[in-house]
């Protein structure tokens, strides 16, 4: 059995998350407060029915429960219970939005006097140790549901891997960077395609736009050298023990540089046999 314990921040898309984990073969419960985990992981490993992957949502919602979070996981290791953590998150402005446009009210304002930002504020200081400790940590900012499901779709199906994971996801600085990132590579140093007229609508999947990226001396010379920092450093990370690694390339505006060594570098991995995607977050923004 693997057990994944899906938290995060509030209004950062765990209820979303467990409905997609669904569609790919866990069985998820949302809502459960922490002290439950062991018990219901008891359970269903007596149940007649096989369950192979289980996930539980567990966050601020079970109130002054939720703080009985840092003892549950210390008895599941005691207990030998192999467990992952998924921690959902989003940028303080972004969450702030979304609960102007639901009108829900935050589960820290709940009968007190806070405002959403102060109610924001104190969740996150208040998860701000299991946001350290987590294996996986998705920022949904910037991403579509859609895209969340490739994102979870890419990490968990198949399993709870112990084997590191590597995300490569090209993005634009001009609609925020990739707080999720472990490495992030600015690329804007490197000619831009935005700038000729035959290339400006094509992206970094095209060849045409790959080649003109490569194109002098000195982006040739950056690659072979970025491609031989992380042949030293990825084996690093996966000794270190990491579940996964993200590494974000970043140009103006997501969709010729950034995109063009998001490809070069994830099939460089793909080559060298790391489990490795490949996402580019802003490739079809305007």
């Amino acid at each position: 059995m693997e057990l994944l314990i899906v938290t995060g921040m509030s209004g950062a898309g765990k209820s979303q998350a467990a409905n997609i984990l669904e569609d790919i073969g866990f069985y998820c419960v949302d809502n459960v407060p922490p002290a439950i985990i062991p018990a219901f992981v008891e359970l269903s490993s007596r149940s007649d029915e096989l369950l192979n992957q289980i996930a539980v949502v567990t966050d601020m919602r079970g109130g002054v429960l939720f703080n009985e979070i840092d003892e549950v996981l210390s008895n599941l290791q005691k207990n030998q219970i192999a467990y992952k953590i998924l921690f959902l998150d989003a940028s303080d402005d972004v969450l702030i939005r979304r609960y102007k446009e639901n009108r829900r009210k935050h589960p820290l304002a709940d009968g007190k006097d806070l405002s959403v930002t102060a109610a924001i504020k104190r969740e996150r200081e208040l998860l701000n140790k299991i946001r350290f400790l987590s294996d996986y940590v998705i920022d949904t900012s910037h991403i579509s549901i859609a895209q969340l499901k490739v994102n979870l779709s890419d990490i968990f199906c198949g399993s709870v891997s112990s084997v590191m994971k590597i995300q490569c996801r090209s993005f634009g600085f001009k609609y925020g960077s990739d707080s999720e990132a472990d490495l992030v590579l600015d690329v804007r140093c490197l000619p831009n395609p935005f700038y000729v007229d035959e290339l400006k609508q094509k992206t970094g999947i095209d060849r045409e736009v790959q080649d003109y990226v490569l194109s002098s001396a000195e982006s040739r010379e950056f690659r072979d050298r970025l491609l031989a920092f992380l042949d030293c450093a990825v084996p690093l990370y996966a000794k270190e023990g990491k579940s996964q690694l993200v590494i974000s390339i970043g140009c103006t505006g997501g969709k010729h540089r950034s995109v063009t060594f998001a490809e070069l570098i994830g099939r460089h991995l793909l080559d060298k046999k790391y489990d490795c995607s490949i996402h580019h977050r802003d490739i079809y923004k305007v």
